[in-house]
């Protein structure tokens, strides 16, 4: 089992499927899941939650996944939380446009609970809370 201690893990996608594949994955690790359907609602839910980790869908209506982890790192309260892009394109361009907006890793569509949980860990490890 991991060592990673129970983190509090928002996963934004507009995919319904990838949502709740995730919100199984990361509480089978042990962890509590929050779900956004899009950019907006994952703001709201940062600012009323706080979470300690954030996986963000990158092609998302209204907000997108660039749009929205650019505002969660401009933002002093939150720019600490780290970010992890979700993307069924694993292009260079889309890894490289990710780093620029502030994120921490890029994960490729579908992932694996291995996945998920790996960067849950090597990413939960690091946080060091909100202001």
């Amino acid at each position: 089992m991991s060592t990673t201690p129970a983190l509090k893990v928002l996963v934004v996608d507009d995919s319904n499927t990838i949502r709740r594949s995730a919100e199984i994955f990361l509480k089978q690790g042990g962890h509590e899941v929050l779900l956004a359907d899009d950019g907006f609602d994952a703001l709201s839910k940062i600012n009323d939650y706080q979470p300690d980790l954030v996986f963000c869908d990158i092609l998302m209506p209204r907000l997108d996944g660039y749009q929205t982890c650019a505002i969660i790192k401009r933002n002093i309260r939150f720019s600490n939380i780290p970010v992890v892009m979700l993307s069924s394109k694993d292009g260079v361009f889309d890894k490289a446009r990710g780093r620029m907006v502030g994120s921490q890793e890029y994960l490729t569509k579908p992932f694996t609970k291995d996945q998920l949980l790996q960067a849950v860990q090597q990413f939960g490890a690091n946080y060091t809370g909100a202001v």
